[in-house]
């Protein structure tokens, strides 16, 4: 069996940790959980979107999405709208306080994202991005088959 350390996962959680020290703190002054943030940018990137499009682009269990989408909501930072075409699901939207405060975040975090891309490099994190992408596609493979 392999070394705990050298495991696969201890590997991609001792990186996840070491990536997230550098942006939890500043979700943490606007009162964000990286959960949160994730579907803010979910939702500025993509537009209103259902829950179960957002747990898959947000990598979230839909029971913690559910309880992320009620914060966000009470906060007014999202909205939740019956679509047309089928009145038992929703689309999520930001509202006009969601997005000044994605506004007031993005450059803090694009901030974080120059220094660790100063720290690794720009060619080894491309790197790293094709390599966890392939990694998944890979595995997600093996599951259909």
């Amino acid at each position: 069996m392999r070394q705990f350390d050298r495991s696969l996962p201890m590997a991609l959680l001792k990186a996840r940790e070491a990536v997230m020290r550098k942006f939890t703190p500043h979700l943490r002054e606007h009162g964000l959980s990286a959960q949160q943030w994730r579907v803010l940018r979910a939702l500025v990137e993509s537009g209103a979107l259902d829950a179960t499009e957002i747990a898959k682009r947000c990598a979230l269990l839909m029971p913690s999405l559910s309880r992320i989408l009620q914060n966000l909501e009470r906060r007014d930072l999202i909205v939740r709208v019956a679509e047309q075409a089928d009145l038992r699901r929703s689309l999520v939207s930001l509202t006009p306080a969601g997005i000044a405060l994605f506004e007031k975040i993005a450059p803090q975090s694009e901030e974080r994202y120059r220094h660790i891309t100063e720290k690794f490099g720009y060619g080894k994190l491309e790197l790293l991005y094709e390599l966890l992408d392939e990694l998944v596609e890979k595995l997600e493979d093996d599951a259909a088959a």
